[in-house]
């Protein structure tokens, strides 16, 4: 199964690529394939960067997009190959092709690609996380959602239609970020639930490496800063009010549905006069 996050608009929080990154430094990989930068990135956009190494030799790093895989003898279990760098600023279907056509040659199994936004909800409450496909049938098996967003989207997108085009089943997990705390970046809690979710739809062990205390400091950190500010301890407050609305039991969608009936049927039994405007 190949797990994909790229640095960029996908990735608010840095949630989605500290979660591959997570991946990456709790195992041993090695690079499959790397895109040539010349074809897939802006350096106006995407700049490379000089860098000394350890022996005190400078020299310019290009932005890349690498696959891993994992080095080792398999044990029958999922095995996450990696695939990360920064999201191209062209030929978008050239890029998903090259990442899709080792995937069929190696005969990976399932593409999942994560992401994080940007949104409003509470720092205070679990985050929520959207796991969907577009395959019916992993929709049935894993209990995925379908997503009903139309408009704009990012390289993962154009990368689970190509998986899906080539016969590779392919879902998305996206994190949703608190958009206040944009200066708390990165995020841990986003991090760690993309990997709660990646596990569950894996059935496999995934590494956390100390994300939950670093989610915990993360949280007291906001909370110590909400503390000294009236107008965001409000904001909070109005965020976790309507989190716990959707939330609660009653606002399941046969509740929603019963209490309908039961309120048409009050309004059935009024009597006298039709007082419809």
């Amino acid at each position: 199964m190949i797990v994909a996050a790229f640095d960029g608009w996908n990735d608010a929080g840095e949630a989605a690529t500290s979660a591959v990154n997570l991946l990456l430094s709790e195992g041993e990989y090695e690079p499959v394939v790397s895109v040539d930068p010349e074809l897939y990135f802006d350096y106006q956009y995407t700049r490379p960067t000089v860098e000394t190494d350890g022996e005190g030799r400078r020299g310019l790093r290009w932005p890349e997009a690498t696959l891993h895989r994992p080095v080792g003898p398999r044990d029958g279990r999922t095995e996450f190959w990696v695939l990360t760098g920064v999201e191209p600023a062209r030929a978008w279907q050239a890029f998903a092709a090259e990442f899709v056509d080792v995937a069929l040659r190696e005969d990976v199994t399932g593409f999942v690609t994560l992401g994080s936004m940007m949104a409003d909800v509470p720092h205070t409450r679990p985050i929520s996380i959207f796991a969907g496909s577009d395959n019916e049938a992993l929709r049935a098996a894993l209990g995925l959602e379908r997503s009903s967003y139309e408009g704009p989207v990012g390289v993962l997108s154009v990368l689970g239609d190509a998986a899906e085009r080539a016969g590779i089943p392919s879902a998305s997990l996206w994190a949703s970020v608190p958009h206040y705390v944009a200066g708390h970046t990165p995020s841990p809690k986003a991090t760690l639930a993309l990997l709660d979710r990646l596990e569950e739809l894996a059935a496999a062990d995934v590494p956390r490496g100390t994300l939950s205390a670093e989610a915990a400091t993360w949280e007291a950190t906001i909370d110590a800063a909400a503390a000294d500010d009236e107008e965001m301890r409000e904001y909070i407050h109005q965020l976790e009010q309507a989190r716990d609305t959707v939330d609660a039991p009653e606002a399941s969608g046969d509740a929603i549905a019963q209490a309908f009936e039961s309120y048409l049927r009050r309004s059935d039994g009024r009597g006298g006069k039709d007082d419809r405007r």
